[in-house]
């Protein structure tokens, strides 16, 4: 019998849960294809069919999250009325809502990804498209509705954006502060200097003189922390920010 679009959507998450659950368990190297078919009640040669690899497994998990948190911010009942500070938030807290259960998973996974840097270096990075293509859609909202000036680089700003969520799900799972709010606090700060920037024209030029050493310089940050916040909030005073 031919397997409906819907069986087949529940049958991709369902061998996704199931991979999460074997390799938090067993680690990525002690969990085979064979065992997650079978855990999940699916045919040994049937699996291949969703991912025919551990490996897209990985990724199809970010990008299962990565949807699933966009339609969740969508849905958000407020978002409409939101700021553009207050889109991006809301966009980033639902993706750490939706990973923060399978946390131990989420690092096992990162370690995997950092490890193979082509993948880091461009579209391939998981969900990095989706990502992107909702950024440009928030500045270009902000943007008719004058929240900020006319910005000539959104798909390049898009792009770094996808590679900032990243950047903030490195920095989540090495906080071990009280309910993350070191995240929360430099989400908040990082994306109020952005913000304050894209209302001055300053990120344009900023986007002039090369998108890969803000990028670069945001990764080593990520990596590091140190200074991370207090450079945030010298960043918002400089630009004019209000907010302590």
């Amino acid at each position: 019998m031919r397997t409906t679009k819907a069986q087949q959507a529940k049958n991709h998450r369902l061998i996704i849960k199931t991979a999460v659950d074997l390799m938090t368990q067993h680690g990525f190297e002690g969990t085979t294809m064979k065992q997650i078919a079978r855990a999940a009640d699916i045919g040994d040669a049937t699996i291949y069919k969703y991912f025919p690899t551990k490996e897209k497994l990985i990724t199809a998990y970010f990008e299962q999250a990565i949807t699933d948190a966009l339609a969740r911010a969508e849905k958000a009942p407020w978002n409409k009325d939101f700021s553009l500070h207050e889109r991006m938030q809301l966009l980033i807290d639902s993706l750490l809502e939706i990973l923060l259960a399978d946390r131990e998973f989420v690092a096992l996974a990162r370690g995997l990804i950092e490890r193979a840097p082509m993948l880091l270096l461009g579209e391939q990075l998981p969900g990095k498209p989706l990502l992107k293509a909702a950024f440009i859609q928030m500045l270009e909202q902000a943007e008719a509705s004058k929240e900020i000036v006319p910005c000539g680089f959104k798909p390049s700003l898009a792009g770094l954006l996808a590679d900032y969520v990243y950047g903030v799900m490195a920095y989540w799972l090495r906080d071990d502060s009280e309910q993350f709010a070191n995240t929360t606090q430099m989400v908040d700060l990082s994306l109020g200097v952005l913000v304050l920037a894209l209302k001055s024209g300053l990120v344009d030029k900023v986007l002039e003189l090369g998108g890969f050493m803000l990028r670069s310089q945001m990764a080593r940050l990520m990596h590091d922390g140190t200074g991370l916040l207090d450079l945030f909030q010298l960043a918002r005073r400089g630009l004019g920010g209000t907010r302590p």
